[in-house]
């Protein structure tokens, strides 16, 4: 199966399921979503760039995303955007009232933090690993950030950047 037909079945999968929870979406929106899923702007840039022969490999993932749960926009937007220095990938929202998806990306790091229940559990813990643990611990400590001024700790196996979310998440930054 060809890469374009294998989202294209993951957009009829997600239409099917959100349907399911009487969350209704078009096709054309259901291929949308997945082409953001897959690091494309829209699906007609998705369309264009996927390969059309997929040769049939052994399993293979590529990197893994957290979706950490947050219960407050503002919030969130505060420590990952401002503190953290992460940028907005995407947001979604099935309709304005309703809770907020959100991508978001620093460096090579992809997060979704999620309002809604049942996406993730809140206390969640991140391990990441990282280079120039140093510069980022300056960089944060430089913020002079209210809830926290985080440091490295150095462990047997290297040294760790820990960060507390509003929403009881922690990130391990760790350099071996």
């Amino acid at each position: 199966m060809s890469s374009i037909e294998h989202a294209k079945q993951m957009a009829k999968r997600l239409r099917t399921l959100l349907q399911s929870r009487n969350q209704a979406v078009t096709h054309s929106t259901a291929l949308e979503m997945v082409a953001q899923q897959l690091g494309y702007k829209d699906w007609n840039t998705a369309a264009a760039m996927l390969p059309s022969e997929t040769p049939l490999p052994s399993i293979a993932f590529d990197k893994a995303i957290p979706i950490l749960r947050m219960f407050d926009e503002t919030k969130a937007r505060e420590f990952y955007l401002d503190f953290l220095g992460f940028s907005v990938e995407f947001e979604h929202r099935f309709e304005a009232d309703l809770p907020l998806y959100l991508g978001i990306h620093r460096n090579g790091l992809q997060l979704h933090l999620s309002e809604h229940h049942g996406d993730a559990s809140p206390g969640s813990t991140v391990f990441v690993p990282m280079h120039n643990i140093e510069m980022l611990r300056d960089e944060l400590q430089g913020k002079r950030y209210g809830y926290g001024r985080p440091d490295i700790v150095q462990q047997g196996w290297g040294q760790l950047l820990e960060v507390h979310d509003p929403f009881g998440n922690r990130i391990r930054f760790c350099q071996s």
